[in-house]
């Protein structure tokens, strides 16, 4: 076991690099020459990517992928995803096909509430402390306007500020709940400030004016944002369904319905059903530089709401149409953050035409409704593993490091045959023999 390094944050690069090599590395060479492999020729770029986070000693990259053909109110849009599963965006890109012919996607924002709370413990009477509160909510609004200011005049803000009193669930815990507009901005910085000066505000206004201290314990956004919804929707006939791998549609429009309906009551499958959702979702709010970790908080969450998780989509048929749709709540922004920094982020929201905020989330909940219908098309059809196992051979291949001429002859192979792990295996070494 190495022992523990004192100061390593305040070592240059190559230094970094030199002990993680003498610590944990055999083939010291090889090693050095795969970090220095995906570090960017261009120094100035490869300094920009140093900086976004602490102690970095490479770059980790991710396949930035293309889904063309996606009609979204009538526009017609390329969805950037970057990824690293096998089949995603192609079965994205073939659901959006599929949907272009049918009117495309409809999709609208619902509400961009954002949350942020200041967690405090008090010990004296409510009722003193609930008539302070609402004495004083002027005054800790009143201190954040040079926080706001350019906020406001953009037209966003603070919307509201309530004192909740959680001490049936935590004893003496109250909070300080705030909610705010945020335009195109994510707004995590700027929500952060303001809760930090409302926590400062108000523990000096108690401190002056009740008997009872409070201690605040910390001031900080809430990733659960269920008042910042965007809703995607596709409908059709359900004749209007049949395509090459539809000969049915009536039995088609049960069997997917009942799949989704299945997903809406069974923890189990919801879960994966979701993960499906957000196999596009995530794609998207990476490759523009948004916070994907917190989207997935959120979401999953959000899916848990009613107090069993569920599926995030929905299916009806009603007087032969068929209608499926999702309900998300995404807090996404397309100023500040990466977007203004990563040269790939700025690129990707150039190919969406420089959307807003609220634009981008619309194309994100697209993405994952599409995603998702691709994967029910799959399973109530031909079943998931034929399509994804197809994608998945070139993993395969390039895992036996296969030429370029095995990689012919096993491809024209697995045209008419059953892609298997096993089975790739045993065509490798049958070829290679």
């Amino acid at each position: 076991m190495p022992n523990a390094i004192s100061g390593f944050s305040k070592l240059s690069k190559s230094e970094k690099i030199g002990w993680l090599l003498d610590t944990y590395f055999t083939d010291k060479k090889a090693a050095l020459t795969l970090v220095k492999q995906y570090w960017n020729t261009d120094q100035k770029l490869q300094k920009l990517h140093d900086e976004f986070i602490e102690n970095t000693i490479t770059n980790y990259y991710l396949p930035l992928g293309v889904a063309p053909n996606f009609l979204i109110n009538d526009s017609l849009f390329t969805i950037p995803m970057a990824i690293e599963e096998s089949s995603v965006v192609a079965a994205a890109s073939k659901a959006a096909k599929f949907w272009y012919d049918r009117g495309g996607f409809k999709a609208e924002v619902i509400s961009t509430e954002k949350i942020g709370q200041v967690h405090f413990m008090y010990e004296g009477d409510f009722e003193k402390l609930e008539s302070f509160f609402e004495t004083v909510k002027p005054k800790l609004i009143a201190s954040t306007s040079h926080i706001t200011k350019n906020m406001e005049q953009r037209g966003g803000g603070i919307l509201d500020l309530e004192l909740r009193n959680k001490s049936e669930d935590l004893n003496n815990y109250y909070q300080l709940h705030a909610t705010f507009e945020t335009l195109d901005a994510m707004g995590a910085n700027f929500i952060n400030s303001c809760l930090e000066q409302f926590a400062k505000t108000f523990k000096t206004e108690v401190e002056e004016n009740l008997e009872d201290d409070i201690i605040i314990i910390m001031s900080i956004l809430s990733n659960y944002v269920p008042n910042c919804i965007v809703r995607a929707e596709v409908s059709c006939s359900i004749s209007d369904l049949k395509s090459k791998d539809i000969s049915n549609p009536e039995i088609f429009a049960q069997k997917f319905k009942q799949a989704v309906n299945i997903a809406e009551v069974e923890p189990f499958r919801a879960v994966t059903h979701n993960k499906g959702i957000m196999n596009g979702v995530d794609a998207v709010v990476l490759a523009t530089g948004n916070d994907f970790r917190a989207v997935e908080a959120g979401v999953h969450a959000y899916a848990s709401r009613n107090g069993s998780y569920s599926s995030l989509t929905h299916c009806n048929i009603d007087n032969d149409i068929f209608k499926f749709w999702i309900e998300i709540p995404l807090a996404l922004g397309t100023v500040g953050g990466l977007t203004s920094l990563h040269p790939l982020v700025k690129f990707s929201l150039e190919m969406l035409e420089k959307p807003t905020a609220k634009d981008l989330m619309q194309i994100v909940a697209v993405a994952g409704l599409a995603q998702n219908f691709g994967a029910l098309k799959s399973l109530t059809t031909t079943g998931i593993q034929e399509g994804h196992m197809k994608m998945h051979l070139m993993n395969i291949l390039n895992q036996f490091e296969a030429s370029v001429d095995e990689k012919t002859n096993i491809i024209e192979h697995f045209k008419t045959n059953v892609v298997t792990h096993s089975a790739v295996v045993e065509a490798i070494e049958k070829l290679r023999k």
